[in-house]
């Protein structure tokens, strides 16, 4: 059976940079929130690798709809009131499988699971079987002023742990522009160096 046509609008450069506006009002809007009630936090994922790439090559950076901040699961109730204090709805989603839930700040009402803020706990595994746990929030670079970013080596080791076809991306992204390389085997986790080399061997994939 063939899936259903999707409905395409107009290839539009404003609707393209409309959506990358989105997500930096989101970014923004959020970890201000949390800097006007003292809660620490990094920003991950996505936005962070296209803070740290375009220190290098801003070329290089790729856009993400994605906002993710690493938080302490015991500030949850003061994030929830910083957060829906600037317009987000708190959601809890089940993870497909059973393995637990993911908290969410919806960008409002009506907004997709993809507007929304996405939370990861700092010093916790993601899953049971992730091979390391996540970095705490204290793990910041100190010359980042927009924001709490979460500094370099764990970043990187959160993308190995995760390791998923976006985070492999992010990391020979990093290689390729030499932000990374073999001497970094030394200052990551040891179960993540297997993870690292293959990167490095095979860089095409």
């Amino acid at each position: 059976m063939q899936n259903a046509e999707v409905a395409l609008g107009q290839v539009s450069w404003r609707r393209m940079s409309e959506g990358i506006e989105k997500v930096k009002d989101r970014l923004m809007r959020a970890t201000r929130a949390l800097d006007a009630k003292g809660i620490e936090y990094a920003v991950i994922g996505g936005n962070a690798v296209a803070a740290w790439v375009s220190r290098v090559d801003d070329s290089v950076v790729r856009n993400t709809r994605d906002v993710d901040l690493l938080v302490r699961r015991s500030d949850m109730d003061t994030i929830t009131v910083a957060l829906e204090s600037v317009g987000f709805v708190h959601r809890k989603v089940a993870i497909l499988g059973g393995e637990g839930s993911i908290e969410l700040f919806l960008d409002g009402q009506n907004a997709k699971a993809r507007d929304a803020v996405h939370l990861v706990f700092a010093d916790e595994k993601v899953k049971q079987e992730s091979l390391e746990p996540s970095p705490g929030v204290e793990k910041i670079d100190p010359t980042s002023k927009e924001f709490r970013l979460l500094d370099l080596e764990a970043l990187v080791a959160m993308k190995l742990t995760s390791y998923r076809r976006k985070d492999q991306v992010h990391l020979l992204d990093m290689i390729e522009i030499g932000q990374i390389d073999e001497t970094w085997l030394t200052r990551i986790p040891e179960s993540l160096r297997e993870r690292f080399q293959v990167l490095l061997d095979d860089p095409d994939g």
